[in-house]
């Protein structure tokens, strides 16, 4: 009753809403004990013009065995809009990043999620601790969200390291927040709902992975999923020798980065983005490749040729071109672009800028891209989950944690991963399942062309190429920090579910 009495006094006040759900899943006989352990707290946040009114639900689901033995405890975040005649009618979408080892916290606080880390309109660092603000291009008002941290990141934990390792590879991955997925959907009678993924770098792995576990395990077939920064085929970026792929398809990348920073020559530099990665792109597909193809055999006067041509496109000189065999790494490039000028460029996002200890260097001390994000996001969700979402934990949250190496990538040791084959199978079997991939050209981690050219040897029936669409960005790999980016992702997405629930 005194319960009850201080749940109603606080809803009177307008106070946020604290309940706790916890249940004993049982304590291993070693390590820590997992149990659950959720939060509500009431929130709303403008939308469009919009008062979207929502609940927000931080906690753990565990994760048993079916005997009931639990195997980890997985965290979440979920928002909830409030106020709906039937919310299991309403469409959930599922989200995560990737790392492999990162938390959620990117799509979370970055652009999809009702709070969003300040930045500068271009997406620079404001200086520290920066802190929160609502986000007016939330996701929230199109779907219910799911933010989840796989076993190893976030808060999310096994009872020990060894146990944890179970969770720690390419299948297992798959199939644990499989899991988490369909536990959610059983306990908070998701089933009925529209379903959604979006995942981002390793989490679009994850999820062309997760579109065909689960359909053939649970019989759960999706409605969308939304590819941000995505990478299917890991021969597209794994630059080695015999390998010419990534040399290609990095190369509009190259130019994208030479063109904003403005290497290019003024014949190249005078045009539009757009218009000059056409340009480079034709190059990469044709001449290019064409020279890479024949390796040694090559003849100098071409070899020349094609350098002199790299070089324009690339900003870079043509004695470097040569003395690098006519194949750029992404290590060098973004070290030899602005050596001139004692700077480098960065990997996630190449408008941003390092400093190293000195210029003479084969790569960058840093990747400038990734410690620009770094420090805003860490204290803004240690200090959100905390204070608004009143979950506490004294556990350090694993913001992109090196723990869950080795990764284990099972029948692709000794290969190059590749899961769009289980994408292809997912939405040959599930004709109405659409995909949405959203690139940054400035994204050196998953470079759009790559992306693109692992689209294009999907294999997918004419029938069906249809449902997958492309929308490109002048950003890097977190699109979203870049405003004029979000603002417009946020548009394109919310087409992609209007397209993905009218079928």
């Amino acid at each position: 009753m005194r319960k009850l009495l201080t749940i109603a006094l606080t809803c009177l006040l307008g106070l946020p809403v604290l309940v706790a759900q916890e249940d004993d899943a049982g304590k291993s006989m070693e390590g820590r004990q997992l149990k659950e352990q959720q939060r509500f707290s009431d929130h709303s946040v403008t939308i469009g013009g919009e008062v979207i009114d929502y609940r927000a639900r931080a906690g753990t689901l565990v994760l048993k065995e079916e005997d009931g033995t639990p195997r980890a405890e997985v965290f979440f975040v979920a928002y909830t809009r409030t106020g709906v005649e039937d919310d299991s009618q309403r469409p959930v979408t599922f989200t995560f990043n990737g790392g492999p080892g990162s938390s959620s916290v990117w799509l979370h606080l970055g652009g999809v999620g009702p709070k969003r880390v300040r930045m500068d309109e271009d997406g620079f660092m404001l200086a520290p601790p920066g802190g929160l603000a609502d986000n007016p291009y939330s996701w929230l008002d199109l779907s219910d969200l799911v933010f989840i941290d796989p076993v190893s990141t976030g808060f999310s934990r096994a009872p020990d390291d060894e146990k944890a390792k179970d969770f720690h590879g390419l299948r297992e991955d798959i199939a644990s927040v499989g899991e988490f997925i369909r536990l959610y959907c059983v306990r908070f009678d998701r089933w009925d709902s529209p379903k959604f993924l979006a995942g981002e770098s390793y989490g679009t792995t994850r999820a062309a992975g997760l579109s065909s576990y689960l359909q053939q395990q649970f019989g759960m077939y999706l409605n969308g999923i939304v590819l941000v920064s995505s990478i299917l085929n890991f021969q597209t970026v794994d630059f080695g020798p015999g390998n010419d792929l990534p040399y290609l398809l990095h190369f509009p990348t190259y130019t994208a980065t030479a063109w904003y920073h403005q290497r290019l020559p003024s014949q190249l530099q005078s045009l539009s983005l757009r218009e000059v990665l056409d340009r480079s792109e034709a190059f990469a597909l044709g001449d290019y490749a064409a020279a890479l193809l024949q390796g040694d055999q090559l003849p100098p006067d071409q070899r020349n040729q094609i350098a002199q041509r790299v070089a324009e496109f690339t900003g870079l000189t043509r004695e470097f071109i040569l003395q690098n065999k006519l194949r750029l790494p992404l290590g060098r490039f973004t070290k030899e672009l602005l050596r001139d000028q004692e700077r480098t460029v960065g990997r996630l996002d190449s408008r941003f800028k390092g400093i190293d200890r000195d210029s003479g260097g084969e790569r960058y001390e840093y990747d400038p891209s990734y410690a620009a994000i770094q420090g805003p996001f860490s204290a803004a969700l240690k200090s959100y989950v905390r204070e608004e979402l009143l979950y506490p934990s004294d556990l350090p949250y694993e913001i992109l944690t090196g723990r869950v190496r080795p990764w284990n990538f099972g029948d692709f040791e000794n290969s190059y991963v590749d899961v769009g084959e289980d994408l292809r199978q997912a939405m040959t079997q599930n004709p109405f399942l659409r995909v949405f991939v959203a690139n940054g050209y400035y994204d050196f981690a998953t470079p759009y062309f790559a992306t693109a050219y692992t689209f294009s040897h999907l294999g997918l029936d004419p029938d069906l190429r249809g449902n997958v669409e492309m929308g490109y960005y002048e950003s890097g790999h977190m699109m979203y920090i870049h405003e004029p980016s979000l603002r417009q992702l946020k548009s394109d997405v919310a087409e992609f579910y209007a397209r993905a629930l009218q079928q």
